[in-house]
C-alpha cells in the first residue's frame, strides 16, 4: 500500500492538473489548494494516515482542531476544509475513494471582523507616494491605482497579465471561470497603466514571452509578498498610521462607491462576490460610521 506521502503527490498532482485543465482554475487559485493541502499532508503524517480510503469523519474533525490549534481563524480553517472537500470529491469521481468523509464536518461560523477602510483624504496621499519619475515608481503607481480604481484582490492585481487590460474600451478582465469579471477603469488609473507600459515595463522585463502585466526588478510577476511591501513602505511615507493591507485598498473602493451613490448590486457584480451578504457588510459599515459620527457630533446627542 502506498504511504500518504506517495499517494498525495500521485493525486495531488492529478487534482491539480484537474482544476487547470478542466475547472480552468487560475495559477494563483491552484497554489492556494496546494497550500491548503499540504496542511492536510502534515496532520496525515503526525496521525499515521497511510491511505486516503482510510481517512473518517473523525479524522477530518481531528483535522479541523490541528489546524485551530496551529493557530488559524476560523475563516482559514474554513478553506483549508473547502479544499480537501474539493479534493475528495475528486477522489470520489475517480474512484479512489468510496466515500467523502469531508462531508460530516461543518465549518465554524466566522467572526465578522471589522472592516479597515482608508479615508478618502488617505487614499489620495498613498497613491500620490510613487515617485514616477524612475521604473519603479511607474510601475508602483499603475498597481495601486488599478487596485483601488477596480477593487480587484491583491491575487488577482499580480495575476493580470497584459492582454487583461483594455486601453481603448478602458476596462480590465480579471478572475477565473464562473468569476470571470470585465470591470471599467477610470481615466488615471488607465493613464498610469499606459505609462507604466510605455516608460517602464520594457525595461524591467526583456522577454518578449512575459505576459504578467506587473513585474519585479528581475523581471518576473510581481508576488504577493512583494507587492506587501511596496504597499507596506507607501503607507508608512504617506503618514497613515492605522493597518494597512492590500485588501484594504479593496475595502476602501467599495465603501467610497456606496458613500458616493452606486448601486450595491453593481458593487457585488465588480467584486465578484456569490453572496450580496459579502457586500452588505459595506452598508452596515457606513450605517455604523454615521451612527458614531452623530453620537460624536450632534450637540444634544
Amino acid at each position: 500500500m502506498q504511504n500518504i506521502s506517495e499517494q498525495l503527490s500521485i493525486q495531488l498532482n492529478h487534482y491539480l492538473d484537474y482544476l487547470c485543465m478542466t475547472k480552468k482554475s487560475s495559477a494563483n487559485t491552484v497554489q492556494a489548494y496546494k497550500r491548503d493541502l499540504a496542511k492536510f499532508f502534515d496532520f496525515a503524517e503526525l496521525n499515521r494516515i497511510h491511505s486516503f480510503e482510510q481517512v473518517t469523519a473523525g479524522d477530518v474533525e481531528k483535522y479541523k482542531s490541528f489546524l485551530t490549534r496551529s493557530g488559524l481563524s476560523a475563516s482559514s480553517v474554513s478553506r483549508s476544509l473547502s479544499s480537501l472537500r474539493g479534493l475528495f470529491q475528486y477522489l470520489m469521481s475517480a474512484g479512489v475513494v468510496e466515500s467523502n468523509p469531508t462531508r460530516e464536518v461543518h465549518n465554524d461560523k466566522a467572526v465578522q471582523r471589522e472592516l479597515n477602510v482608508l479615508s478618502s483624504k488617505d487614499v489620495d496621499a498613498l497613491l500620490a507616494q510613487p515617485d514616477v519619475s524612475d521604473l519603479k515608481g511607474l510601475r508602483d503607481k499603475a498597481m495601486l491605482e488599478v487596485l483601488y480604481a477596480t477593487g480587484i484582490k491583491v491575487s488577482e492585481l499580480i495575476g493580470l497579465d497584459v492582454s487583461d487590460v483594455n486601453i481603448g474600451m478602458a476596462f480590465i478582465k480579471c478572475g477565473d471561470g464562473e468569476n470571470e469579471r470585465f470591470i471599467p477603469i477610470y481615466p488615471i488609473a488607465l493613464k498610469a497603466i499606459t505609462s507604466y507600459l510605455e516608460k517602464s515595463r520594457k525595461y524591467l522585463t526583456s522577454d518578449s514571452d512575459n505576459r504578467a502585466l506587473f513585474v519585479n526588478i528581475s523581471g518576473d510577476r510581481m508576488t504577493r509578498q512583494g507587492f506587501w511591501k511596496i504597499l507596506k513602505g507607501y503607507a508608512k511615507s504617506a503618514g497613515i498610521t492605522q493597518e494597512i493591507t492590500p485588501h484594504t485598498l479593496r475595502h476602501s473602493f467599495a465603501a467610497h462607491l456606496l458613500e458616493n451613490g452606486a448601486d450595491i448590486h453593481d458593487i457585488q457584480e465588480i467584486l465578484g462576490h456569490r453572496d450580496l451578504a459579502s457586500t452588505q457588510r459595506y452598508a452596515q459599515y457606513l450605517k455604523d460610521k454615521m451612527n458614531i459620527n452623530y453620537i460624536k457630533f450632534h450637540p444634544r446627542a
